[in-house]
């Protein structure tokens, strides 16, 4: 296996001009990051890159430090249907690095401390009659995981990691669909105020197969769940969905990416946050890239934000990099506001009380990307965390 695709920049945030005279122009990019499985090939970062300038540093810096944690951590409970495979992958053990390649600091160190990555594997031709719910319960301490996802061939189901506890936990997840799978992914941050996660989710889809991802995040002090996706094979769909409800002194950041690669691929982002209480903050920012041979592409994201009180902050920044012109369509939008007085007024001239109509409003916004999940039980879950997150702002 190859140790690296891309060799470091030697300037952090940078890379050298073709002249060789030593200048450099920062990475703007994510197609342009270098990428490495050494942690070594990375700079600590001080929170001037542009992959790091809007998260807290400080508050991460546990998971900047190339050292081993304690054992057991992170206590993982597995409930899957008997055809899920199972297994353990040590470094260069496929298909483990198959697609997956860290492109920073965190996640090389998570790489390189996983001695034994998990493998939840569905097998070809397989349709999950029920979710792989794999639990993890953060019992306090520093924990780095590897985690391995495949769909084979026509295989059908769905992984669901849910993270409670607490822990200073960086994570990476690898996630391969090969040919006419379908698989959907979903992560979901429900982790005590004081927890720590930096995550990074690099998934590849091959020919006809399609990803549908989710992450939802309601607990832990820095939540950063960084998902790409490559749409590798011809015909292949990716689903990016997330959704947030922040409060005080809460950050909650992903940073998307959509590389298509393949022709005729089709790409769907959204994410929803709300965020409630002095200090809370959420960050997302979405890239995607038309390769050049990506013809045929149809690609939209958008990212929507409800700031429900003063102090709260919302930054919001799409990009779009397109190297064809012979596409369907590509777009991008963003938005970040309070209520609707429209939609307010509405519901008040219909005779319910102010407090009611906001909540209502907020259910309204968010259950959008709730519907999508598709798993019944879980759906009622989340209604009821955001109902729980309402009542305490509230409460306040």
């Amino acid at each position: 296996m190859t140790t690296t695709t891309q060799a470091p920049a030697k300037v952090p945030g940078s890379r050298p001009h073709s002249d060789g005279a030593g200048a450099f122009v920062p990475v703007q990019t994510r197609s342009e990051r270098p990428r490495s499985y050494d942690p070594a090939d990375f700079e600590t970062p001080t929170g001037r890159e542009v992959n790091w300038k809007h998260t807290p540093i400080d508050r991460i810096r546990p998971l900047l430090v190339d050292e081993a944690g304690p054992h057991d951590v992170i206590l993982v409970d597995v409930d899957a249907p008997e055809v899920v495979d199972q297994l353990r992958l040590a470094a260069g053990e496929g298909p483990r690095g198959e697609f997956f390649v860290p492109e920073d600091l965190p996640a090389a160190i998570a790489w390189t401390q996983e001695a034994q990555a998990p493998l939840l594997r569905i097998p070809a031709d397989a349709e999950l009659d029920r979710p792989v719910y794999v639990k993890l319960t953060g019992t306090g301490g520093l924990a780095h995981a590897h985690v391995v996802i495949e769909a084979e061939p026509n295989a059908s189901g769905t992984v669901i990691l849910d993270h409670v506890g607490t822990a200073e936990h960086a994570q990476n997840v690898e996630i391969i669909v090969r040919d006419g799978a379908r698989l959907s992914v979903i992560s979901l941050q429900r982790w005590d105020d004081d927890a720590v996660h930096v995550a990074a989710h690099q998934a590849r889809v091959d020919r006809d197969a399609s990803l549908t991802h989710f992450v939802v995040t309601f607990g832990g002090s820095v939540v950063r769940v960084n998902p790409s996706v490559e749409l590798a094979g011809s015909g292949s769909q990716g689903r990016m969905y997330g959704l947030t409800f922040a409060d005080s002194g809460q950050h909650f950041e992903s940073q998307v990416y959509v590389h298509h690669k393949g022709p005729h691929t089709t790409a769907d982002v959204l994410y929803k946050g709300a965020l409630q209480g002095e200090s809370a903050r959420s960050v997302w920012i979405g890239d995607v890239l038309i390769g050049a041979d990506a013809v045929g592409t149809d690609s939209y994201e958008a990212n929507r934000n409800l700031v429900l009180t003063d102090g709260a902050r919302a930054d919001s920044i799409p990009n779009l990099e397109i190297e064809t012109g012979d596409i369907i369509g590509a777009g991008h939008a963003s938005a970040t506001g309070r209520f609707d007085d429209e939609q307010l007024f509405y519901l008040q001239a219909r005779g319910i009380a102010e407090d009611e109509a906001r909540r209502l409003v907020v259910l309204g916004f968010l259950s959008e990307i709730v519907q999508r999940i598709g798993v019944p039980d879980l759906e009622v879950q989340l209604i009821d965390a955001i109902e729980r997150e309402l009542a305490a702002g509230a409460a306040a």
